[in-house]
């Protein structure tokens, strides 16, 4: 599959359903919506908890993204709270358009299910079905399937990653200052309409001497008039970009992100998990043997011989099981391993965002300021006293003249 099949999949949207309770604490309710199931339900965030949690148990040797930590909400956590939203909807869109795991049961009850059972029933399903291992025709086909110089490529790919994830998070960092930027220009913008709005009303009269028989200030006041809501505009504009820079080029990358911190924490639960337990089981059943050896030699009941061989009898089922599940999750890291080059043409999405919103974005603000240029031209010519005229967008604005102060004794 390519990155354009996955999409297809499914696309989930998480909306905020706020509902305030007591004076401190806020419960937060989300809004789900499935294209694939055409559904919409609403959960809570231990909903998610629960759901990922049995998506670890169900695929152990799958990529089953982290969800956000929880937090004891209150009034001014706004930022939080929609920081929060955002990640689960990039949790529920990469289960969601996961090749093997968005077929399964647990995706569809999650998706489906309406009421205050929603747990219970996930759990129903998790005993119903037992982990993939259990489950999978390819289970005892597993060791013919794993390339066999997988462990130096795996090895290769694994420092590829890492390196990669550095990378795409510094750039994600980027582009996420990039969108602050834009964001921060909008409020300066406006600040500096409303600065000029304060000159344009402001009614304190003058005398002839003060102002040196000058008609200045007052075509400065009436052209300030007419300049705020330009400002307005482009801090509209300004505001605009970041925002889409935000959804277009930073949720893109967080997304990447995700997908390589749970592939980080794959391979973690591979060495700790599996990995770990088969070396073990090798380790008592080479204890066992020595044991068996021992007895033997010195002539003991032969009860006492029968039951060690029946327990080594077991360890050896237990051995060929461990071998069987640490080649399986060897597979299913190879393909996982594949899963996650498919979805790096996120970059190359993310980047096209970028360019495309600075584009649309300079060439909106490029018009207005251009309309703003002839105004400005006009308080010049009408502060020097001469008639004013319209200046070309790309005419180069005129230097003030200069004249000698003169001074009266």
């Amino acid at each position: 599959m390519n990155f354009e099949d996955l999409k297809q999949l499914d696309t989930v949207g998480v909306e905020l359903i706020p509902e305030k309770k007591g004076l401190f604490l806020k419960h937060v309710e989300y809004e789900v919506t499935s294209r694939r199931f055409r559904t919409t339900v609403y959960r809570r965030y231990n909903d998610f908890v629960a759901f990922q949690e049995m998506l670890l148990q169900r695929f152990p040797y799958r990529l089953v993204p982290s969800l956000p930590p929880k937090k004891m909400l209150r009034a001014a956590d706004r930022e939080f709270i929609e920081s929060r939203r955002k990640a689960l909807q990039r949790f529920t869109n990469l289960v969601a358009r996961h090749p093997v795991i968005s077929r399964d049961s647990l995706v569809h009850t999650f998706h489906t299910v309406s009421g205050n059972d929603l747990q219970g029933k996930l759990k129903d399903c998790l005993r119903s079905t037992g982990d993939e291992f259990m489950s999978s025709s390819l289970a005892t086909q597993a060791k013919e399937l794993v390339p066999t110089d997988f462990q130096a490529r795996f090895a290769s790919s694994r420092d590829k990653l890492r390196i990669l994830t550095a990378s795409a998070g510094r750039l994600r960092d980027q582009a996420e200052r990039v969108a602050l930027r834009a964001v921060g220009n909008a409020t300066d913008l406006q600040l500096m309409g409303k600065e000029m709005s304060i000159l344009a009303s402001d009614g304190t009269p003058g005398t002839g001497s003060q102002n040196g028989c000058s008609n200045t200030w007052g075509v400065l006041k009436r052209t300030l008039k007419g300049i705020p809501p330009e400002l307005t505009v482009i801090a509209d504009k300004a505001s605009q970009q970041g925002k889409r820079e935000d959804e277009d080029v930073v949720e893109k990358l967080n997304y990447l992100m995700d997908l390589l911190h749970s592939f980080k924490e794959l391979c973690d639960r591979h060495e700790r998990g599996v990995l770990h337990d088969h070396q073990k089981a090798l380790q008592k059943y080479g204890s066992m043997k020595k044991q068996m050896m021992s007895t033997a030699i010195q002539g003991r009941e032969p009860g006492a011989v029968e039951q060690l061989e029946s327990r080594i009898v077991q360890q050896e089922t237990a051995i060929v099981n461990m071998e069987q599940r640490n080649y399986y999750s060897l597979f299913c890291l190879h393909l996982e391993t594949q899963l996650i080059h498919v979805n790096l043409d996120l970059v190359a999405q993310a980047v096209c965002s970028l360019v495309a919103s600075q584009a649309q974005g300079h060439r909106e603000m490029k018009i207005i300021w251009e309309e703003l240029q002839p105004k400005l031209h006009s308080v010049i010519q009408g502060c020097n006293g001469t008639p004013s005229s319209p200046l070309s967008p790309l005419t180069p604005s005129p230097s003030f003249p200069s004249s000698p102060i003169q001074t009266q004794r």
